[in-house]
């Protein structure tokens, strides 16, 4: 991602600029980040497991969004908005028309690019998130699939082998890491 230039965006002007930009912007902080566009093999991983979910939470409380739709977050009076690969949320509750509040589970597929923004910055922003169980972190260019836990802690739990299990607690649902890379 790349900073565009000053000035500092409020949220109405950034939620106003983004609904009619040509391509995605996060926003931390009142500056927004242009995003990069994904790979075949990131696409089809994320819609590998959007796919799943989707199908498992339909007709249900909980519902799974895709990487167009935003989770905002606010950290020391700091408003950011993100777009996660996919977010599921089971409450009604900080639902707006183009972004969530309070997801459930988040999951990101890393490209190289983003690898370290994604372990990072983000895991650690996510983390304040006081509905967030789950944070699923997806290798894009090799099978490992690594899943943050609030219950334990956030340690990491690390799942490379095809028939892993990769268990998603929030959520009652598992899949397998050959699921989530299916066709590639």
């Amino acid at each position: 991602m790349t900073a565009l230039p000053e000035p500092c965006l409020s949220v109405a002007d950034y939620l106003a600029f983004e609904e009619s930009a040509a391509s995605r912007h996060e926003y931390i902080g009142g500056r927004i980040h242009a995003m990069a566009g994904t790979s075949e093999r990131h696409n089809l991983i994320a819609g590998n497991v959007f796919a799943f979910l989707h199908g498992k939470l339909r007709g249900g409380p909980c519902r799974a969004y895709m990487s167009d739709f935003k989770v905002r977050l606010e950290i020391n009076r700091d408003d950011l908005f993100y777009y996660p690969d996919i977010m599921v949320s089971c409450i009604r509750e900080g639902l707006e028309t183009h972004y969530l509040r309070f997801p459930k589970l988040i999951a990101e597929v890393l490209p190289p690019s983003t690898d370290a923004i994604d372990r990072r910055e983000k895991f650690l922003n996510y983390r304040t998130i006081p509905t967030l169980d789950e944070y699923l972190v997806i290798a894009q260019d090799a099978p490992e699939v690594t899943i943050h836990r609030r219950r334990l802690g956030w340690q990491a739990i690390v799942f490379k082998s095809p028939e892993d299990v990769v268990e998603l607690e929030s959520l009652k649902l598992s899949l397998t890491v050959a699921q989530i890379y299916e066709g590639l």
